[in-house]
Parts: structure tokens; C-alpha cells; sequence
């Protein structure tokens, strides 16, 4: 946890203070809490100090008579900006109800969100500090409008959350939320878990000390604790699993933190050394990392009293990004990653994080009036996505279900335009052929082929449909074939 002390900030809290003054919550409290609330949220998740400062009046231009203008005037562009964009949010998000109905109200609210989150990331980092401590305080609202935030914050912001690998905060709007949606299975579930790790706490104990001295042996330093499965993650699962508990193996599990990559994989050895691992229990992400960019070596074991435990080991580094993901990238790397946020700076973010830059081209599109599909965005934002490598070994991360014309694209326009063939994993394969998880994808190329409008079949990403029919429209491309639909004057 950081604290950010600064003149600027406690002048953003008495102006904050000031225009706030006479407001009240739904809880009778004063409203000043609640952005104090947020300031203490983005302070724990490292961000800079714009950022905070925006977090503490992120409500003013909405709720109070402070106007943009005068934000601008006392505390910068920059904080203007952020303060903006969380404004947009919020009145976009009014009238959203249920993101998969797309309602013309819906529609139009669910593009405005994504415009005001394309040109600054940090404006939802604040708009999920917003919600966390919103749900954080839900119980203060009648029923009808915590059902309501909690099931949008099941849909939108949890997922969001996670899209940022931001764990902890995804597990914690997750179950705050899922106790409103569902008050009766909540409570079923948080008892079940309880009695389970109940009657595991003595096992564990002695796993515990058992690795701890196997460690120690080896001159391994670390730590080691407790992971508690959360309530919404254990309902999702068993929903997979016909709701058989017997087929969930991770409701228990110790989570090992060391110092390096090479004592990940020594503990994993001690590890699979005193206890019997279980088949295609074995998971490491830290070589092929999940879609969010999460790393960490994953192990399911059977202990000696036949006890089924499973194992989480990774690096100090990859353990906080775990936890709070794009916000600790922020904590690690301030100015650069501040400054690659920006609209116009996307150039730098990682490969994890791709999915920022298809938002921002969506948010420019939108601008110029043109036309965006909805379900492609949806499907691009919130869906499953993969890993594949290049037969160099370079990671593209593209949706699950995404096609070789989309990965060829990925790597550049010039290559995705000559495509004739796709090699996956050493063998010649087809362009329809869907790209699975690890894939090793070789693009072949002739300079004498052109962009066919056969292919935007082929195609799943925004990003290479912008691609394929900026080409496809370009009058340098006289070979292409004819757009069907359009005839020729007369």
C-alpha cells in the first residue's frame, strides 16, 4: 500500500469537501466519505497521483457545481481528463440494464462506456474503485437497486476486473455482488466452504510444516499461506460439474511465494517429492501465461492421509500482479505506463493487454460516426482469449475461437494482406481451421497475393476486419474482388 502526501491532493480533498458539503449518502453518512473511500482504494492499488487526485473528485462535475473548467484551472489536464472520462462512465452507465438484450437505451449507454474507458485506462481503474466501495455499501439501497447493481456488477465489472488481472478486486465484487443476486445460494455455499476447510485445517497444518522444513532444507527462502476458494468462483465451478463437489480439487489450497522463476520450479520438484500429483493436475503458467497475463505454477496433489490439495507457486512479482494486475504495473513503472495509457500511446502496453488498443480504434471509429459491431466488441472484450506463438516464439494473444487470417493481421497488415497457407504446429493446415491455446502458428505469404472478400468470413477480430476492409477499399487494390452488394452506376 502506497500513501500519496502531497499538497495537491490536500487541496483536492477541501475542494472536494466544499462542493460536497450539505450531501448525504443513502446511508445518512456525509457524501465526503465516499471519495475519500475511493482515494484510500486507488492509494492501497499503488496509482499515481493524478489518478488519486481524480479518484477524490471524480463525482464533482456530476453531483456539485464544479465545473470541468475549474478542475482544469486548479489541478491540470491530466486530472481533468481522468475526471471527465469517469463522468462519461457514469452517465453512460445510467440506463444500462442488461448487456446481452442490447436495448436501444442499452446500445447506445454500452458505447459510451467503451469510449470513455478507450482513451485512458486509469478512468476505469477509478470507476472500480468507485463500484468496489458503491457494493462495499450496497446494503444502504432498497432491494430493488441492490439486485440491480449487484447483477450489473456480475456482468460488467467483475469481468472487467479480471480482463485487467486484477484478482483481488475481481474476487471481491464478485461475492459482494453474488450475495445480492443470490442471498440463499450465497449462504449455501459460504457454509459449505467453511465446513470444508474446517475439517481440512489440521491437514493443512501439517502439509504446511512438512513443505516448510523441505524448503528450508534447500535453502529455498519463502513464504507460505492459506488460499480460501471465494463463494462465486466455487458456484461457477460446480455449475461446470454437474455440481459435484467431489470434482472440484482446488477448494483447498497453499499458496507458495518465492523469490526467482528457477525456485518455482525446484519447489515444485519438493513438492511432487512428498506427495503423489495428480494427471492433468499439472498447470504452468508461468511458461504459457493466462489470457490476463497471470503467471503462476498450479499443481493438484494427493497427501499420504488421501487428501486432495492443490499448490499455487510463483514469483513475489507475479504473486502482486496476480492480485492487483494493471494496477500494480502502474505501482512498478509510474511514468511509463501513465504515459503509454494515453490516448494515442498504446503502442507499448503488453500483449495481455491488446485488447485496449482494439477499444481505443472502436472509441475512434464511433468518433468518425461510423458503424460498430456490437456483439464483435462484446465478444472481443469479454471472451476467452489464447495464446498462440509465432515459430519464432513471440506470444499473440487473440479470442478464443479466432482464426489464422486473425493472427496473421495481429502481426502486420502487410502480412495478413499476401496470406496463401498456415502452417500450425509444424503441419499445413487450412484458414478456417480454429487457433487453440499454445498453438505455434507459421503465416505463409506470396507478394503476388491480394485481399480477398472471401476472407471477412474467415475473420473473428475487429482488428482484422478494420484491417482487411481498409485494404479491401483502398483504390491502390484494383485486383480485389468486387463487393458484392454494391452495383455500378449507370
Amino acid at each position: 500500500m502506497t500513501t500519496t502526501n502531497s499538497s495537491r491532493l490536500d487541496h483536492a480533498i477541501e475542494v472536494a469537501k466544499q462542493a460536497h458539503k450539505g450531501q448525504l449518502r443513502k446511508t445518512g453518512e456525509p457524501y465526503i466519505i465516499h471519495p475519500l473511500a475511493v482515494k484510500k482504494i486507488l492509494e492501497e492499488w499503488g496509482m499515481d497521483e493524478d489518478t488519486v487526485i481524480a479518484g477524490v473528485l471524480h463525482d464533482t462535475v456530476e453531483d456539485t457545481g464544479l465545473t470541468l473548467d475549474d478542475i482544469r484551472k486548479e489541478f491540470g489536464d491530466s486530472v481533468a481528463f481522468l475526471v471527465d472520462g469517469v463522468t462519461k462512465l457514469s452517465t453512460a452507465r445510467n440506463g444500462m440494464r442488461d448487456i446481452d438484450t442490447y436495448l436501444p437505451a442499452t446500445k447506445d449507454n454500452f458505447l459510451r462506456l467503451m469510449i470513455a474507458l478507450g482513451d485512458d485506462i486509469r478512468v476505469l481503474i477509478i470507476k472500480l474503485a468507485d463500484r468496489l466501495h458503491n457494493v462495499r455499501t450496497l446494503s444502504a439501497l432498497p432491494p430493488d437497486k441492490q439486485k440491480k447493481i449487484a447483477k450489473e456488477t456480475l456482468e460488467v465489472f467483475a469481468p472487467l476486473a479480471d480482463r485487467l488481472n486484477m484478482g483481488q478486486l475481481r474476487v471481491e465484487l464478485a461475492d459482494l455482488a453474488f450475495k445480492y443476486v443470490d442471498p440463499r445460494r450465497f449462504e449455501e455455499l459460504k457454509t459449505l466452504i467453511e465446513k470444508y476447510n474446517k475439517s481440512a485445517e489440521k491437514s493443512l497444518h501439517k502439509i504446511e510444516s512438512d513443505i516448510s522444513a523441505a524448503l528450508k532444507k534447500e535453502k529455498i527462502k519463502f513464504t507460505i499461506s492459506g488460499r480460501v476458494k471465494s463463494v462465486y468462483s466455487l458456484h461457477k465451478k460446480l455449475a461446470k460439474h454437474n455440481q459435484n463437489i467431489n470434482e472440484i480439487y482446488d477448494l483447498t489450497a497453499l499458496r507458495i511465494i518465492v523469490d526467482d522463476i528457477t525456485d518455482c520450479y525446484l519447489t515444485l520438484g519438493i513438492i511432487h517429492s512428498l506427495y503423489t500429483p495428480m494427471n492433468g493436475r499439472i498447470k504452468d503458467y508461468i511458461a504459457m501465461p493466462k489470457q490476463n497475463g497471470y503467471q503462476s505454477l498450479h499443481t493438484t496433489v494427493i497427501t499420504k492421509d488421501k487428501r486432495v490439495v492443490e499448490f499455487q507457486i510463483r514469483t513475489r512479482e507475479m504473486h502482486e500482479y496476480a492480485e492487483r494486475g494493471l494496477a500494480a504495473s502502474f505501482y512498478y513503472n509510474e511514468q511509463k505506463l501513465t504515459e503509454n495509457y494515453k490516448k494515442g500511446k498504446i503502442e507499448h502496453l503488453p500483449t495481455n493487454l491488446f485488447w485496449i488498443t482494439e477499444l481505443q480504434m472502436t472509441a475512434a471509429k464511433l468518433r468518425e460516426g461510423k458503424k460498430v459491431d456490437l456483439k464483435k466488441l462484446k465478444l472481443n472484450l469479454f471472451a476467452d482469449k489464447i495464446f498462440v506463438y509465432t515459430p519464432k516464439g513471440d506470444i499473440i494473444d487473440l479470442p478464443a475461437g479466432a482464426l489464422p487470417l486473425d493472427f496473421a493481421y495481429r502481426l502486420h497488415s502487410e502480412i495478413g494482406d499476401h496470406v496463401v497457407g498456415v502452417k500450425i504446429n509444424g503441419k499445413m493446415s487450412n484458414l478456417n481451421k480454429k487457433l487453440e491455446q499454445g498453438d505455434i502458428v507459421e503465416i505463409l505469404t506470396s507478394k503476388n497475393q491480394t485481399p480477398k472478400t472471401s476472407w471477412l468470413d474467415r475473420i473473428i477480430t475487429s482488428h482484422a476486419r478494420h484491417k482487411l476492409l481498409h485494404r479491401l477499399n483502398a483504390p491502390a487494390n484494383p485486383t480485389a474482388e468486387p463487393k458484392k452488394k454494391r452495383k455500378p452506376r449507370k
